[in-house]
C-alpha cells in the first residue's frame, strides 16, 4: 500500500511541478490500425507519416493536430509521441525510429518492449524520455547516451547500473530526474548538475550517506530518497537548499539529530523523515516554519517532551508521531482528544505508561485528566501518575504459601499412613 501510494504521490508532485517533462498538446497515442489505413491530407513528412502507421498509430485525422509538430516547409515534422499498451505488434526498430528523429519528447506507458538500439540523431534530439512499466533491461550505459535531456523519468523499470553517477555524468542540461522503483544500487553521486530541481531516487537499494556537495542544488525544489539503505547523519549544511518545498527521506537508516539548518529553508512544505533512527529531542524551531503542512516523524527514536501545541498540530494537513517511545506530549499543550499515538508525560517530563487492561484503548488510564483539554495541569500533575500507576499481582503471600505446602504434605502422610495398615 504504501508503495502504491508513494508512485501515485510522486508522478502527481511531478506532472504538477513540472510539465515541461511531458509534452506541450497531447502527444499521439498508438491505438491499433492497418499500416495501409486512409489518411487525410496532411502537411506532415511522409516518412514519419508511414512509421507512425507502422507504430499502429491513427493518422486518418492530421497528427500534428493531435500533437506537437514543427513549421518546417513543405513538410512539418513530429516533436512529440506517446506509446500506450505497445504489443508485439509494434515495430520499435532503429529504422523506424530513425524516421523520427526530430522527435524532443519521448514516452513509454505500458510498453513492455526490450531495449533496441536509439539511433544516435534521436537520442542527441531528445529533451524528455519517460518509461512507465514499460522498457525492459534498461542498463546505466545505455541511459548515459541521452546527453540533452532536461528531463528523465524512468517508474517501475530495473535498472542495472552500480550507481547513478554512471546515468547522469554526462546529462548536463537536466533539470528533473525521477528513478523511482528501478532496483537501482550503489551510493549517491558526489557530483550534481547545478540546474536540477526535482530528485526522485525513491524505492531502491541505494546505500551511504547524504554526500555535502548536494546542498550546492540553490535550485532544488523536490527532494525524494525515500525507501532505501542510507545511513549517516543529516548535512549541517542542508539549509542551503533555500528553494526546496519537499524534503523525504523515510524509511532508511539515517541516525542523529535534525540539523537545525533546516529552520533556514523558508518554504519548506513538506518534511517527512519517518522510520528511521533519529534521535535526540525534536527542536522547537519546526513549529516556527510557516509553510510546513506535512510532518512525519514516526518510528525514530526521540525522547523528552513534544514542543509543540495543538494550534500547530491542527495546521498540519498531515502529522505522524507515534513509534517514539521516549516520547511524550504536555497535557497543558495537548489535548487527549488528538490521539498522537505517544503517551502523555508526567510532571517529570516522563511518558506515562499505561495499565495493561483487556480491550481497552492505549492511554484510555488517563482519559480526562487535566480537564481533557487545554491550559489545565499543575495539581493534575499528582492525580495522572496515581491513575498512572500498576498494581501488579505478584502471586500469593510467602507465608500463606507456607502453610498451604506444609497441611497438602500431612494430608498425603495420613493417607500414606491408613493405606500402610491396610495393608
Amino acid at each position: 500500500m504504501r508503495a502504491s501510494i508513494t508512485t501515485i504521490t510522486t508522478t502527481i508532485l511531478f506532472f504538477l511541478l513540472y510539465p515541461a517533462a511531458t509534452v506541450p498538446n497531447p502527444p499521439l497515442s498508438t491505438t491499433a490500425e492497418s499500416p495501409s489505413s486512409p489518411t487525410t491530407s496532411t502537411t506532415l513528412d511522409p516518412n514519419q507519416l508511414r512509421a507512425l502507421q507502422f507504430l499502429h498509430i491513427p493518422t486518418t485525422q492530421d497528427p500534428c493536430t493531435l500533437s506537437t509538430c514543427d513549421n518546417a516547409t513543405p513538410f512539418r515534422h513530429l516533436l512529440s509521441l506517446r506509446l500506450t499498451n505497445c504489443s508485439s505488434e509494434h515495430h520499435l526498430s532503429t529504422t523506424t525510429l530513425s524516421s523520427l528523429s526530430t522527435l524532443t519528447s519521448l514516452t513509454f506507458l505500458g510498453c513492455h518492449t526490450p531495449i533496441f538500439h536509439f539511433p544516435s540523431s534521436l537520442t542527441t534530439n531528445l529533451h524528455s524520455l519517460t518509461s512507465i512499466n514499460s522498457l525492459q533491461h534498461l542498463t546505466g550505459v545505455f541511459l548515459s547516451h541521452f546527453h540533452n535531456l532536461n528531463h528523465l523519468y524512468i517508474s517501475g523499470d530495473p535498472i542495472k547500473a552500480s550507481g547513478v553517477h554512471i546515468i547522469t555524468t554526462n546529462m548536463k542540461s537536466l533539470k528533473t530526474i525521477t528513478l523511482y522503483n528501478t532496483h537501482l544500487t550503489g551510493y549517491l553521486p558526489k557530483d550534481w548538475n547545478p540546474k536540477l530541481t526535482y530528485i526522485d531516487f525513491s524505492k531502491n537499494k541505494l546505500k551511504g550517506t547524504i554526500p555535502t556537495s548536494l546542498t550546492l542544488l540553490k535550485n532544488l525544489q523536490v527532494l525524494n530518497f525515500s525507501s532505501n539503505n542510507l545511513n549517516g547523519v543529516l548535512p549541517n549544511s542542508l539549509g542551503d537548499l533555500t528553494s526546496l518545498k519537499i524534503l523525504s527521506l523515510s524509511s532508511n537508516s539515517i541516525s542523529g539529530p535534525i540539523t537545525a539548518s533546516i529552520f533556514a529553508i523558508p518554504g519548506l512544505a513538506h518534511l517527512d523523515l519517518g522510520s528511521n533512527r533519529f534521535e535526540g529531542v525534536i527542536p522547537e524551531f519546526i513549529s516556527e516554519m510557516k509553510e510546513l503542512k506535512y510532518l512525519n516523524l514516526e518510528n525514530n527514536k526521540f525522547h523528552g517532551v513534544l514542543p509543540f501545541n495543538a494550534s500547530f498540530i491542527k495546521r498540519l494537513d498531515v502529522f505522524k508521531i507515534n513509534g517514539n517511545y521516549d516520547l511524550c506530549y504536555n497535557l497543558s499543550m495537548v489535548s487527549m482528544d488528538m490521539h498522537l499515538g505517544i503517551a502523555p508525560c508526567d510532571k517529570h517530563g516522563m511518558p506515562i505508561l499505561p495499565p495493561p487492561a483487556a480491550n481497552t484503548p492505549a492511554w484510555s488510564s488517563v482519559e480526562n485528566v487535566g480537564g481533557g483539554g487545554d491550559g489545565e495541569s499543575g495539581d493534575n500533575d499528582d492525580d495522572v501518575e496515581k491513575k498512572s500507576q500498576v498494581h501488579v499481582y505478584r502471586g500469593p503471600n510467602k507465608v500463606v504459601l507456607g502453610v498451604a505446602i506444609a497441611l497438602s504434605a500431612m494430608v498425603f502422610i495420613i493417607i500414606f499412613l491408613v493405606l500402610l495398615f491396610v495393608c
